[in-house]
């Protein structure tokens, strides 16, 4: 008679899976990580007396002051940007490895030339090379305007801002002669001279207007970004900013000629001439804003309100 128990089926043997240790785990994310911050300290410790003396700078030179917003304007260019930079896809090359190379070069330039302008530049130049070659090219397209921004905060060479310092002066006062006998006050020119009735004015090199030039430019490339998508509009703003500088600066020049004339000489090369620095800057934002307002209502803008 045939045996109806049922068989034994035999449990399956029991398969060890063996897992990395967490802190091998913990070791590679952090890798990329720690390799970033080898490389920012290194960068740190090679530029730190650049930076260093640039800050001073900003600091000591009024001309150049605005610099100080220059920095937390492109942090927040590359904050505004954060989910594009998410979603750029990472590919390293070995492409930027040339402006690296450029960049150090221009260092070495700056540093044994005493050439402050060449080692600042330089900064700039590896901060692009670096990201073009760890992150790759479309990662440096969508960053570029917050890289190409730092220039502003650079102030430009002594040999380039004598040349444009001193034709500034004479254009300044040019304008101002040709104003002033409008109001009744009679003028004589000779350069950056202005002989008055009863005093003489010098346009200096401080009354130039390279300072509110500059000022005002990098206040015009701040306003066209937050208010304006497209970049040829953004261009035109900029540069109106030059010619409204220009035209602020003779304006504020014959304004001190006037309260010589009519006023209190003391007063109008005083207070006067201090107070009218901020006024009339304050005038070329607005006019700033009306060549935007005329921009827009010739051809609407399609910045959309977020």
């Amino acid at each position: 008679m045939p045996d109806t128990r049922s068989a034994t089926i035999p449990a399956p043997p029991i398969v060890e899976v063996e897992r990395a240790p967490a802190p091998a785990r913990a070791t590679q994310s952090w890798a990329p990580w720690l390799s970033y911050v080898s490389l920012s300290v290194v960068v740190i410790a090679i530029y730190y007396q650049v930076v260093a003396k640039l800050v001073l700078d900003w600091y000591e030179n009024p001309d150049f002051s605005h610099g100080f917003l220059v920095a937390p304007f492109a942090l927040y260019v590359l904050w505004e940007k954060r989910k594009v930079l998410r979603d750029t896809p990472i590919r390293q090359t070995w492409s930027g490895v040339w402006l690296i190379v450029a960049a150090i070069f221009v260092l070495f330039m700056g540093v044994y030339g005493a050439e402050l302008f060449l080692s600042r530049l330089s900064l700039v130049m590896l901060l692009g090379g670096i990201i073009w070659t760890l992150r790759g090219r479309a990662m440096l397209r969508e960053v570029r305007f917050a890289i190409l921004v730092l220039l502003l905060a650079i102030p430009i060479p002594a040999v380039l801002f004598n040349q444009i310092t001193f034709p500034l002066q004479l254009l300044a006062s040019r304008m101002a002669s040709s104003l002033l006998p409008i109001f009744g006050v009679p003028v004589l020119r000779d350069g950056n001279i202005i002989q008055l009735p009863s005093m003489q004015l010098e346009v200096a090199e401080a009354c130039s207007g390279i300072r509110s030039l500059m000022s005002l430019f990098a206040v015009a490339v701040f306003y066209g970004y937050f208010l304006e998508r497209g970049t040829w509009r953004r261009v035109i703003l900029a540069l109106a900013s030059i010619p409204i500088a220009v035209f602020a600066n003779a304006a504020r020049i014959v304004g001190t000629g006037l309260c010589v004339q009519y006023w209190n000489p003391d007063k109008a090369v005083g207070f006067f001439h201090e107070f009218s620095g901020w006024l009339m800057f304050i005038i070329s934002l607005g006019c700033l804003y009306l060549v935007h307002t005329l921009m827009r209502l010739k051809t609407p803008s399609a910045r959309r309100i977020k």
